[in-house]
């Protein structure tokens, strides 16, 4: 059997809310959900360093930034993993294709990836992404931007 989240994140991968403001957010995101089932799955989480918030199976490219070449997986998978071994202290890494600077969390991911330290998890959300509206209403609600991922695993 697979999973299914919606999970949003800070756009900034190190920022975190206060308790208070996550609750009011997860509030927030109980209203957008269709129903009972969907709301248990609900859950902020915090995490000491950053994570990478991966879309799992639904990933079907990553791309630079600058260039738009598409990254290889391998290439993409060793600098995760070399900032993981670092503890996220930098998501910053150099692309292959055109040599230049880029954060792990600002590559072009065909579906979305990112990386944080706080998220608002839903597990079997009973639907798919949220709206524009429904987003602005969650950045209000945190004070800071955010970014969703739907992860299938």
């Amino acid at each position: 059997m697979s999973d299914n989240y919606l999970t949003v994140i800070p756009a900034d991968p190190y920022w975190q809310p206060t308790q208070d403001v996550a609750d009011r957010a997860a509030a927030v995101l109980s209203t957008m959900l269709p129903d009972d089932g969907a709301r248990r799955g609900l859950e902020a989480q915090w995490h000491d360093s950053v994570e990478v918030v991966f879309c799992g199976a639904n990933l079907e490219k990553i791309s630079c930034p600058h260039c738009g070449a598409e990254a290889a997986p391998g290439w993409w998978g060793e600098a995760v993993s070399q900032r993981y071994d670092e503890g996220f202290s930098t998501l910053m890494v150099t692309v292959p294709c055109c040599g230049t600077e880029a954060s792990l969390n600002e590559l072009v991911y065909h579906w979305p990836t990112g990386f944080a330290r706080f998220r608002i998890e839903v597990l079997y959300p009973n639907r798919t992404w949220l709206t524009d509206a429904e987003l602005a209403r969650l950045t209000d609600a945190l004070g800071h931007p955010v970014r969703q991922i739907l992860i299938h695993v």
